[in-house]
């Protein structure tokens, strides 16, 4: 072992002093090959060999040295060069093995050491020219397989990378094209869709490249590559699939470009293309209802009712929270459900009273409210993105951004113009409900002061009130029917005392009212000024069909506090609150003759 070691340090030495001017001695170089040290053997075998063309086992070792340099090359950085090295290994391998016969290793058996082996018959060293044949056509072989091999790794490394990249690519083009996933969905259109189809056909193939190199990568035995992939779904297309790949490490984490792909497009086909024809058919029978409407001057609430298309909106609200169509077609409801209220509510302002015609116009304003709200939040919008977000609506249902601009400020000014008028006629019929109206009288039905000559004393909302009226401080009594419409068919005047009702003693005087009867009406009216004979009050009986039956004045013991009347007798009584907290009884006939 020593002196090998020797020999070798001494090569070295004997090597390193020759220059390049100097012939390279193939003896001191046979012991660098038989040592296999081939990386500092190769530059001088190879200027031996410009000089020598005629030994067979440089050639040999040229070859090995070549498939030695082969094996330690970079099967992926550096292929191009790999490639290179196994060409001239087989180029050199190939040149010798025709050379090698027994003559040549006989006369240079120091040349082929590398071959020396135990005979198993004789039991003697030697060289064989069969094993020397083999080790070449072995190493050929696998030279060439190998070759195969690494060619094709590469051809389906290269294509991985390249697929993946060109569907990134792709995927980048449609990223710079929308701001969001909802502009990606809402815009999409064929031309897009042809795109998806496109980078899943890519990354598909990638995908195939991929598992092919994995199939190769294999067979090839130890080598320094052993990728494995991990796919990342796209869920955000603005934040995801931009990362880059380096494909030479061992945790690929991939986008999955083909998923993403496949399932947008599936979502146009599937999905968004039916739900724009859908969203013009809807249109188109929204506005079927407005035009019966205004034909038949007939109300479509029931048939709205019917239309309402919840799946549409909840298919609508997955691709965007506030879509416009959804604005359009609330707008164009709530207009259906005013001019629907209008024309039910016709009858009312035509025929029924005051309240009713008051809640009919509340119910109109709340009406108006509801679309103008909807048209303001319409007329807010960003059309300019819209029109870009449902180009296939707009133009099929309203044929431009403008003309549907147009149609939502009509509206909007018809909600404001109607509102203005309903407000007004709400102010008018409210305050028609604070008044009577006989002939040319108005009679108040409220206690504030006013400069009107009817002085309330009682009111029973939707029955009567009766009070005083003074004309040139001469009071008279009166009771009035509030009816629906407030034109009363009971209207009916009385005498009172005029010393004890005198305008100066209004707050003093009091009234109580009864209507026990559909045809009968009770009017007493009083003053809480006591006199010698006790407190003034006049009592008037009113018949709805002939007017004032009678009326006549009284002296009450205390203040009256309700009237009462018997049907059966036609007695009227008159309770009367006493000192002590019990209860009396001032009763007259049907003809007003006291009783009791």
């Amino acid at each position: 072992m020593q002196t090998r070691k020797f020999l070798f340090c001494f090569v070295l030495i004997l090597l390193a002093g020759t220059t390049w001017g100097q012939k390279v001695k193939y003896k001191d170089l046979i012991e660098l090959l038989n040592a296999r040290n081939y990386e500092l053997a190769e530059p001088y075998l190879k200027r031996y060999l410009k000089e020598n063309t005629d030994n067979v086992s440089a050639y040999l070792y040229m070859g090995i040295i070549y498939q030695d340099k082969a094996q330690r090359i970079d099967i992926l950085k550096q292929s191009d060069v790999l490639i290179s090295n196994i060409d001239s290994a087989i180029f050199f391998l190939e040149k010798t093995a025709p050379l090698v016969t027994e003559r040549e290793l006989k006369r240079n058996d120091q040349n082929y050491q590398m071959y020396l082996q135990r005979d198993v018959r004789t039991a003697e060293f030697a060289i064989k020219l069969s094993d020397v044949t083999l080790d070449i056509e072995t190493r050929l072989k696998n030279l060439k397989d190998r070759k195969e091999k690494v060619i094709k790794l590469n051809e389906y490394f290269r294509a991985t990378q390249r697929q993946y990249n060109s569907a990134q690519e792709r995927f980048k083009k449609i990223q710079a094209q929308f701001a969001t996933d909802k502009e990606f969905y809402l815009r999409m259109d064929d031309g897009v869709s042809a795109d998806l189809t496109q980078i899943g056909l890519i990354y598909d193939s990638s995908q195939a490249s991929f598992k092919n190199y994995r199939s190769v990568l294999e067979t090839m035995g130890k080598v320094p590559y052993n990728q494995t992939v991990t796919l990342n779904d796209i869920r955000n297309l603005k934040e995801d699939g931009v990362t880059e790949v380096d494909f030479l490490k061992q945790d690929l984490r991939l986008w999955d470009y083909g998923k993403w792909a496949k399932t947008a497009a599936e979502t146009y086909k599937s999905e968004l293309l039916p739900l724009r024809d859908h969203l013009i058919a809807y249109d188109i029978e929204l506005n079927k209802l407005m035009q019966k409407l205004k034909k038949d001057s007939v109300s479509v609430k029931n048939d709205l009712n019917r239309l309402l298309d919840k799946i549409l909106f909840k298919q609508l609200t997955r691709f965007d929270k506030d879509p416009l169509p959804a604005g359009v077609f609330n707008m164009k409801a709530a207009e259906l459900e005013y001019r629907s209220d209008l024309i039910m509510n016709k009858p009312v302002r035509d025929t029924a009273g005051l309240a009713m015609q008051l809640e009919a116009l509340i119910q109109e304003v709340r009406g108006i409210d509801k679309l103008d709200s909807i048209a303001t939040r319409l007329m807010a919008r960003d059309l300019e993105t819209d029109k870009k977000d449902y180009a296939h609506f707009i133009s099929k249902a309203y044929g431009s951004d403008v003309v549907l601009k147009n149609y939502i400020k009509s509206t909007h000014e018809l909600a404001q113009r109607d509102r203005s008028t309903k407000q007004k006629q709400i102010e008018q019929t409210e305050k028609a409900l604070k008044w009577l109206v006989h002939k040319s009288d108005s009679i108040p039905l409220f206690q504030e002061e006013t400069g009107s000559p009817f002085k309330p004393l009682t009111i029973v909302p939707d029955q009567f009130t009766l009070g005083l009226k003074y004309v040139d401080s001469l009071a008279t009594g009166y009771l009035y029917n509030i009816t629906p419409r407030h034109v009363p068919d009971v209207a009916v005047t009385f005498r009172v005392d005029a010393s004890h009702f005198k305008r100066r003693y209004l707050p003093l005087l009091k009234g109580l009212g009864s209507h026990p009867q559909p045809d009968l009406y009770l009017a007493l009216v009083y003053s809480e000024t006591t006199t010698k004979n006790g407190y003034p009050a006049t009592l008037a009986r009113i018949s709805k069909a002939t007017g004032l039956v009678w009326s006549l004045p009284y002296n009450l013991e205390q203040k009256p506090s309700e009237i009462l009347y018997s049907a059966e007798t036609g007695e009227i009584m008159i309770k009367l609150l006493m000192p002590g907290g019990d209860q009396k009884l001032f009763v007259v006939d049907k003809y007003g003759k006291k009783i009791q």
